[in-house]
Formats: structure tokens, sequence, C-alpha cells
């Protein structure tokens, strides 16, 4: 006999399925996409800015090499004027993005000082991650510790901007730490210690100082794990988590429900999580592929990925395409750089060549199976880099977090700024169906 769960679902499985001739004559642009993976205009921003294609009178939309502008400047500009600098660049980027402006130095050290004294916890804090982190779900460990973070603010609630400017400023300060003590109570248990973050250090070299218990960590992965903050910081208002950021602060949530709610989108493997996918997958070539110089041995193994012979049967090669990028992703390239630096370093260049190998063979593959273009994307090489800087896979998605925090602070901002609830609109799938309305004791 079909227990109720089991009908429960059986039923939603056979009413919510959606008709393709019905999207196509409604013309629904399904996850506010258009056919071609670009999204549909839905509101204006200054925070963040993706080009992947130009408009020609001909041709229409052609494709181009991506690029990326924060507020107007250009991301790889930004990450080489820091390195050329030699100086760390995720607070001048949390700047920008909450301000619309570089900030002098002054105004930068003055903003560094004020998120190195937002960084620590309180004890009440300090006590809740100690219940809740003693598992392997370290997004929802995040959520819980930023949810209750309302708890210590007696104006949680307000949606006045100086307040929701100084709540926002302290959850990015606060996000490295709640992240390290997260883990540092899932790897160490009762053992864990709780080291205080440093005011004189940078988010970057904070994180680890804390996720290495106390131990200064090394210069160079201190400055690309910088570099790839700054990275992951903004990517305009359509991705999955800063929409609904935008949608809820719309509504005039306060700032911890929001940010949850973009914690909430990143915890989906859909969005956030890729670089762990990508790791995953690459473990699986290094298993099965015995020559790691043999392009038709990799080929073979891309293929049978692509129909779902083996790997996690998704029929996916992760890492590979991008809903807006089709050329190449601006941000991969970096990382790509960083990646065959450290695997020098370490006596690791026959993975990074491997990695080089995938990523060259798979856009072949994927087009000749999907009739798609496609190009390796910033989540390619991140987990790669992560991993030879020591970072653990359960770190991977809540550090996309830490940096992107930073663009929701700003994005919430300025939906509060422009002040109109985010409402689209839905067709019902049944038409213009009246159905009549039975009586209980006549239902079959």
């Amino acid at each position: 006999m079909e227990n109720m769960l089991e009908k429960i679902e059986r039923l939603e499985r056979e009413h919510d399925r959606l008709d393709p001739e019905l999207v196509a004559r409604k013309k629904v642009k399904l996850g506010l996409r258009h056919p071609d993976g670009r999204g549909v205009v839905a509101g204006i921003t200054s925070k963040g800015q993706v080009k992947a294609y130009k408009k020609t009178r001909l041709e229409g939309n052609v494709p181009i090499p991506g690029k990326l502008y924060y507020c107007g400047y250009d991301i790889e500009e930004i990450v080489a004027s820091v390195e050329k600098d030699g100086r760390f660049g995720f607070e001048e980027t949390v700047y920008l993005l909450l301000t619309g402006e570089l900030p002098n130095k002054e105004d930068l050290d003055s903003f560094k000082k004020e998120l190195g004294l937002r960084s620590g916890l309180t004890d009440a804090s300090k006590a809740v991650i100690r219940v809740i982190s003693e598992n392997d779900d370290q997004m929802g460990a995040l959520h819980t510790a930023v949810s209750l973070l309302h708890k210590f603010d007696r104006t949680s609630k307000t949606t006045d901007l100086k307040e929701v400017t100084r709540q926002c400023v302290d959850i990015i300060a606060k996000l490295p730490t709640i992240i390290a003590y997260n883990f540092e109570v899932l790897t160490k248990g009762k053992e864990a210690r709780f080291i205080e973050p440093r005011e004189d250090l940078s988010t970057a070299e904070n994180f680890l100082y804390l996720l290495n218990r106390g131990e200064t960590p090394d210069p160079e992965i201190a400055k690309a794990f910088d570099i790839a903050l700054v990275l992951h910081a903004e990517h305009g208002g359509g991705n999955n988590s800063t929409f609904t950021v935008r949608t809820v602060s719309s509504s005039l949530t306060d700032t911890y429900m929001a940010i949850c709610a973009g914690i909430a989108s990143l915890a989906g493997y859909l969005h956030g999580g890729a670089n762990e996918a990508v790791m995953r997958m690459m473990d699986g070539v290094k298993e099965h592929v015995r020559d790691w110089k043999d392009n038709s041995e990799i080929e073979a193994y891309l293929k049978e990925l692509i129909e779902k012979k083996n790997g996690d049967r998704s029929g996916k090669i992760y890492g590979m395409g991008h809903p807006v990028y089709t050329v190449s992703d601006p941000r991969e390239p970096i990382l790509r750089e960083k990646a065959r630096g450290f695997a020098s370093r370490l006596g690791r260049e026959d993975e990074f060549n491997l990695y080089l190998k995938v990523a060259e063979i798979a856009v072949p593959v994927i087009k000749e199976a999907k009739g798609r273009d496609v190009c390796p994307n910033v989540d390619f090489y991140s987990g790669f880099v992560y991993d030879m800087m020591g970072i653990k896979r359960e770190l991977f998605t809540p550090i996309f977090a830490l940096s992107r925090v930073a663009g929701w602070s700003a994005h919430r901002i300025e939906e509060i700024i422009q002040g109109r609830l985010i409402r689209p609109a839905y067709v019902s799938s049944l038409g213009g169906a009246k159905l009549k309305y039975v009586r209980l004791d006549k239902r079959g």
C-alpha cells in the first residue's frame, strides 16, 4: 500500500511537471534566462558588470572574451595593480563595492582598522558555534551562526541606511572568524581552540591565521588567497545568490535574514560547490586515466562523463561552461597562473598539466555532445589552488561566501536605496481551466 509521503511525492511529480510546448507558447523565460543562456534584464546596478557579448547590426549578439567590472573598474586591472604593489586587495575591493569609489590611503587604512575591530565574536556566539558545528555541513553551520548574530544587535530589524551599513560591515568582518571557528569545531571537537583574530592582519591573513590555529600564514599563500577573494567578491546582480539577496532585501527584511538567504542560495550545488565538484571529477580522471599525457584516453573518459557512464552520472564536466561567458572567463587565467606557480613550488606539475589537458579537450567534447561553446570558468582551478594552499574541501563553499558577502552587502544597500519590491509575474500552467470543487464525501 502506498504510504502518504510516497503519494504526495507522486502527485507532485504528476502535477508540477512543465510542458515545454506551454513554455514556448507563453514565451516564458524559465530561470529568467533567454534560450542562449543570457539573463533576462531584471534590474539596474552600479556594482558589478559582466560583458561577454557585443551587439552587431548584422549578427546580433556576438560572443567576445569575457570582462568583469567592479563599479566600472576592470577586475584584471584591479588584480594587476594589487599584485604590482605587493599588497592585499580584498579590503579595497569591499570598500569599492560598498561606496562605488576607490579609497585613498587614509580611507583604506581606516576601513581596514574598522574591519579588524569588528572581526571578533562574543562569548555567546562562540558558545553557539561549539554546539552547531559538530557536523560536516559547514554551510548549514554558517547559516545558523549568521542568523543568530541578530540576537546581539538591538537594531537588527531596521532598514535605516546607517545601521544597515554598520551591520553589513560587521558581517563582512566576522564571517572569516565564524567560518574558521566552525571548521575548528568540526575537526577538533571538544579540543577546539578559538584563537582571537588579529587586528593588524588582512582578511586573507587573518582567516589563514585562525585556520592554522595561530600560525602566521605563508606570505605567498596569503597573497594568492587574497586575490581569490577579490575575484569572487562580486559578479553582477543576476547570479542566484545575489539576486536572492536583492529579492529579499526589496521586501525590507533585515540584514541578517538577507545575508542568510544568500548563504542558503550558495549552499545549493548548482551555484556554490562547483570547485568541490571539479575536485571530485578530477579525482575520477586521475583514477581512471592511466596515462595523463594521452589525449585520446582523457577524451574517452570525458565522453563517459558526458554520457552519464562515469563520475556522478550527472552528464556534466564540472568547471566548464558558464551562463554568460562562452569565449573566456576573465577570472580563470588569473587562478590558472596561481595554480601553475603553486604546482611548480610543490612538485605537482603533472597534476597541473592534467588540468590543462582536461580543460583543452573538454571544449570540443562538450561542443560535439551538446552543441554549445564553452570555456573553463573560475571554478575549474580555484579548488586545486585551495588544495595546494592546504585548505580542505569542506571550506571551499564557505570561502566563496566569505568573499561574496561583500557583493551581497553592496547589492542589499543598493536595493534598499532603489526601494521597489521585486515581484515578477507567473502564468498558470492550468490555463483557463476551472475545476469544479468536489465535496469530501464524494471524492474517490
